[in-house]
This record gives C-alpha cells, sequence and structure tokens, in this order.
C-alpha cells in the first residue's frame, strides 16, 4: 500500500480486502451498520475522523498511511513526521538499549530495513562488507544478503536466507510499506554468494526454539539468535516505523567472542 489519491473508499476497501475481512465483520467490529460502510467504501458517503481511526484500528494500518486516509478523506493527517534526531525521549530509550546490549550486536532499523543506529559490535559487523557496497542510507538486507557483502561469511546461508526473505514478505503484507516489495525482489534476484564457508543445513547446531545465523570469523564461527523490540502506541510516522533488532550469542564460544570484541 502506497500513498496515493484513491478516494477514501477505495482505501478502506483495499486494506478490508487485503486483511481478508468481509463488510459485515468489519461494520460489526467498528461499530457502523454494513450498508454505512458499503456507502463509504462506494464513495456515497465520507467517513468522519473518528470512524476512520476506527476502521484503521481494525485493519491495522501503519500511522503513515492512515494519514494518507485522512487526506483521501480531506482531512488534514494527525501523524507528524520526525527524522530520528528529533524524537526526545524515543530517541534517547533507543541509544540507551543499544548501549545497554553490548556487548551482543544490536540496531535500530525503520519497516525496510535501512539503518538508522547501531552499536560498536553491531557496527563492527557491518564494517566486514564490501567498502563499495553500503549505500547512504545503509540497508541491512541488502548490504548482509548481497554476494559481495556479509553473505560471504554465513555458513547457513541458505536456510538463513530462506528465513529472511519470509520475515520481508511477512512485513510486506502487514504493512505494505512503499519500496519493500521491490526491494523483495532484489533480494529474491541474488545469487547464492562464492565463498569457501558454506555448510550444509544440516550440520549447523539448532535447537528446538530458533535458528541461529552462523558467521565465520578469524576469531572462530559467531551464532548468533535476533530478536525485535517496536515501540508501543506509537505517534509519530517515524516512530511507528522503526525496529530495534537485537542479537544474542547462541552458545558459549560465540559469547567469548562477542566479549573479546
Amino acid at each position: 500500500m502506497t500513498v496515493t489519491p484513491q478516494p477514501v473508499g477505495q482505501l478502506v476497501r483495499r486494506w478490508r480486502e487485503h486483511r481478508r475481512r468481509s463488510q459485515l465483520d468489519v461494520s460489526t467490529a467498528a461499530g457502523l451498520s454494513a450498508r454505512h460502510l458499503s456507502f463509504i467504501e462506494t464513495g456515497r458517503a465520507n467517513p468522519s475522523r473518528d470512524m476512520i481511526e476506527r476502521l484503521c484500528d481494525e485493519f491495522d494500518v501503519p500511522l503513515r498511511e492512515r494519514n494518507s486516509f485522512y487526506l483521501a478523506a480531506g482531512y488534514a493527517p494527525p501523524y507528524a513526521e520526525r527524522p530520528l534526531a528529533d524524537l526526545g525521549i524515543a530517541r534517547t530509550a533507543i541509544e540507551a538499549v543499544l548501549r545497554g546490549h553490548e556487548p551482543n550486536p544490536a540496531m535500530a532499523i525503520n519497516v525496510r530495513w535501512d539503518l538508522l543506529a547501531a552499536n560498536q559490535p553491531m557496527q563492527r559487523l557491518l564494517d566486514r562488507l564490501a567498502p563499495a557496497l553500503p549505500q547512504q542510507p545503509v540497508n541491512v538486507l541488502r548490504a548482509m544478503l548481497h554476494p559481495d557483502g556479509l553473505a560471504k561469511q554465513v555458513r547457513n546461508y541458505a536456510q538463513w536466507r530462506a528465513d529472511t526473505l519470509r520475515r520481508v514478505r511477512r512485513q510486506l503484507d502487514r504493512t505494505g510499506a512503499e519500496g519493500l516489495a521491490e526491494l523483495l525482489d532484489e533480494l529474491q534476484s541474488y545469487p547464492a554468494p562464492s565463498t569457501p564457508y558454506q555448510t550444509d543445513a544440516g550440520t549447523i547446531a539448532r535447537n528446538d526454539l530458533v535458528t541461529p545465523v552462523v558467521l565465520a570469523t578469524d576469531q572462530g564461527d559467531l551464532s548468533l539468535h535476533h530478536a525485535l523490540t517496536v515501540f508501543g502506541a506509537a505517534r509519530d510516522v517515524t516512530l511507528d516505523e522503526i525496529a530495534i533488532e537485537t542479537f544474542f550469542p547462541a552458545d558459549e564460544q560465540s559469547a567469548t567472542l562477542l566479549r573479546s570484541w
């Protein structure tokens, strides 16, 4: 879903169908009649600001796209979009999480996995990329999956690539963020890297909970799990799209290696 000059009714219908919801289901949950919802979708009625918010809540529409609903209905968009530097206490919280997670890697990314901030261990990993590869802003997935990037050091590349692409598809389905479909196509087009580090996925140590990414380093293999943290009840578009990705050692060898960094 991208910001377009579409009538608000078309946006409502598109998101309802994207969420695979019926008019009856949505109207009951949002507190309006199915007839009124039909009138909104066909342009015979214009929703109030309160009704737009209720419908967007039902469809779990990201704040950036909610602004497009308001604009299409003739209202001023209610959600501001500030750069990371202007997010005040939220930026302070992000920096505190990144620093506090050391010696383990952590980074702040937006909805398209563009890098916003990173702690020192994460920056050390990214510094292993080919100097000519990163662009500004650095797209973490492009930098890590590109055959000239960090992918060369991933022992379980095929396994990790499949998991990563699955995450991007889920993100696209959830948010419909502009540029994400094109990024997915680009990532899927990358050939496997030419590297001596590739290992049969069946030989990678795994448990019943998660599959780690295993990186070959000069000091030995680095095996990492990752987790994602997002801000609840965001009222700013930038903050709504920020996630903090934290990495944890999957074994004692990896924990020792990270502490040595």
